[in-house]
């Protein structure tokens, strides 16, 4: 029986670069994102329509964690740059993880914010700060020089923004469903905030500084992405479950069904508009 041939058919580039038990490793990663998109879609579907926004954020979520796992486990993704510590040659760039985060990471915190009474300005903004985080570690992860350790000072810069809306500002805002959802919230913000001072971490150690090997860094990065993934959703989810959707104000009943053509010709004709523009008897 053949084994994982991905790095044969696909042979990675660089001095540094995936092994196949990192390959195997990757394999699993997205099994897990694979297993539990196909659950939380299924979940989806047991919950009446107008009332699956905070599930379907979990599917685009997930889908993409699955694409982007898929590809790294085919070393698919990756471009080789330059080593600035340890060593000469060239490491594995992997630019599809941060194509992920681009995606998961504001969705994330979306999914997590809107339980509280934070304005939209306060949450567009929370979600800017999220992307400039992911693109930053992108470009300084690309850059070869020791520039790229301005780029990755601007993304801590950001995660700080991100840390006080979790753990302080949100917090203190009136909280939807009448506060039943404050002790979930607290204990996943706090979650999440610990998962995100892990991310630089490991950055600095794998792009950054060419510390551990690439393979280390896939085991480092997959093992937070599933905690921050499916883990957090799966958590999320559940604390939801006996919430009143109607206390969020998101209800919107805006879906098609086959009743709709059915009601268009049952109902009423408007009543005719006058020369002046009014609804009236002629």
């Amino acid at each position: 029986m053949a084994g994982n041939d991905a790095l044969g058919i696909n042979p990675p580039s660089g001095t540094y670069h995936l092994t196949t038990h990192g390959s195997d490793w990757l394999w699993a990663a997205f099994s897990i994102f694979g297993v539990s998109l196909l659950a939380v879609v299924g979940w989806t579907f047991s919950r009446p329509r107008g009332a699956r926004l905070f599930h379907q954020i979990a599917v685009v979520v997930l889908t993409t964690g699955a694409l982007a796992y898929f590809s790294m486990a085919s070393d698919l993704g990756a471009t080789p740059v330059s080593v600035e510590f340890r060593g000469d040659g060239t490491r594995q760039i992997w630019y599809v993880r941060y194509i992920n985060w681009f995606i998961t990471f504001p969705l994330l915190l979306l999914e997590l914010l809107l339980a509280t009474g934070l304005s939209l300005s306060d949450i567009f903004t929370t979600l800017f700060m999220a992307i400039v985080l992911v693109i930053t570690g992108l470009v300084a992860a690309l850059v070869p020089s020791t520039y790229k350790w301005g780029y990755y000072v601007f993304g801590v810069a950001a995660l700080f923004y991100i840390w006080y809306v979790l753990l302080w500002h949100g917090p203190h805002t009136t909280f939807a469903a009448g506060g039943v959802l404050r002790k979930g919230y607290l204990f996943a913000a706090g979650y999440l905030s610990l998962l995100l001072l892990l991310y630089p971490i490991a950055w600095a150690c794998a792009e950054g500084g060419n510390v551990i090997s690439v393979t280390s860094e896939m085991i480092w990065y997959g093992i937070l992405d599933i905690f921050a993934g499916p883990i957090f959703l799966f958590f999320f989810l559940w604390e939801l479950r006996g919430v009143d959707y109607a206390t969020f104000g998101l209800h919107s009943g805006k879906y098609t069904d086959k009743s709709a053509a059915h009601l268009q010709t049952t109902q009423a004709p408007a009543a005719p508009v006058t020369s002046t523009g009014a609804a009236g008897n002629v």
